[in-house]
């Protein structure tokens, strides 16, 4: 039986929500290995690098499913993983070091979209450097380096169009988060997200997912934050709804939208599986919110929810994740 370790952030007790997700998709992704032929080992990605490379080195795994999503609490560290093993020469799942770095870093992320001629909304630095023309007055300031919408909370929406005041938000914020912001311009419209998966030495993308936000009274923003994502009974988590409904008169923008993720995956060098988040705007015009590297694979999440409307069982993906790991 081969063996499989499946190297997870090392949660501690006191873990947020977002965080604990980890374990629950480290327990998934266990049980699909499990009916694939492996032998699953989970591991926690610990501060001691020395002992977590003695403990891969005494396993001897044929491959590593990567599902750190932090180092020490932080996202800027997402890429230590994938670092440590490409030292060690093990093949792993998922997007290689450069790709990790590039898209977990937000701002040098929509730098690069942007140099590639594609839209992303306009966005102010911590550095006071304006990056497009904003036609609107309302900001959402983001952590630069943190997924989940870690720190997306009633205190990022900012309405002004003062520079000054929008830097002292992100030093503000920057003290309240303990983690570097920057603002970016609220899209005023429809949210969807695009999954794409390795299949056969190619590119599958998955069905489009639309996220509708219900009975949002009027003047609260509809985005998806912390809440929405992660505590269930509250308002946000009950009314953002992800839906594949897609009419008629859909087509040619999830096209659009599709070709697009498709563009990325291939600009950011993405590897085994990943999500492209879009806002449109209401004249219909796509903009890149994120690029999710290493999207959740819970399978309550939105990738898990794309293969079932694909009819690809949740195992049959998995393989497919790890074959392109091991083919690469």
């Amino acid at each position: 039986m081969k063996r499989m370790v499946i190297l997870h952030t090392d949660v501690p007790p006191n873990a947020g929500i977002d965080e604990l997700d980890c374990l629950k998709q480290a327990e998934s992704v266990s049980e699909a290995a499990l009916a694939l032929g492996y032998e699953p080992v989970m591991l926690p990605f610990a501060m001691d690098f020395n002992e977590t490379i003695a403990k891969l080195r005494s396993l001897h795994p044929d491959v590593v499913f990567n599902l750190v999503e932090t180092f020490a609490g932080r996202g800027s560290m997402i890429y230590f993983a994938t670092a440590l093993l490409d030292f060690l020469q093990i093949p792993y799942t998922g997007c290689r070091t450069d790709a990790m770095f590039l898209t977990s870093n937000k701002p040098l992320a929509k730098q690069m979209l942007q140099g590639a001629g594609i839209a992303t909304p306009p966005w102010l630095t911590s550095e006071g450097i304006v990056i497009g023309h904003a036609d609107t007055d309302t900001y959402i300031v983001k952590p630069s380096w943190e997924d989940a919408s870690v720190g997306l909370d009633g205190g990022a929406v900012l309405q002004t169009t003062n520079r000054e005041i929008l830097l002292n938000t992100l030093q503000n914020r920057k003290q309240i988060l303990g983690m570097d912001c920057f603002a970016e311009a609220y899209i005023d419209g429809r949210e969807f997200n695009i999954a794409l998966m390795a299949a056969d030495g190619d590119v599958q993308i998955l069905p489009a997912a639309e996220i509708l936000f219900q009975n949002f009274p009027p003047g609260k923003l509809k985005f998806l934050d912390y809440r929405a994502k992660w505590v269930e009974d509250s308002f946000e988590y009950d009314n953002t709804i992800r839906s594949f409904d897609m009419g008629p008169h859909d087509a040619a923008l999830v096209g659009s939208l599709r070709d697009t993720a498709l563009a990325i995956w291939h600009l950011f060098g993405l590897r085994g599986y990943a999500r492209i988040d879009f806002r449109i705007d209401q004249q219909g015009n796509p903009f890149v919110l994120e690029i999710n590297a290493n999207p959740c694979l819970s399978p309550d999440a939105g990738f898990a929810a794309a293969l079932e409307q694909a009819s690809i069982r949740y195992t049959d993906a998995i393989d497919k994740i790890i074959q392109s790991a091991i083919q690469s």
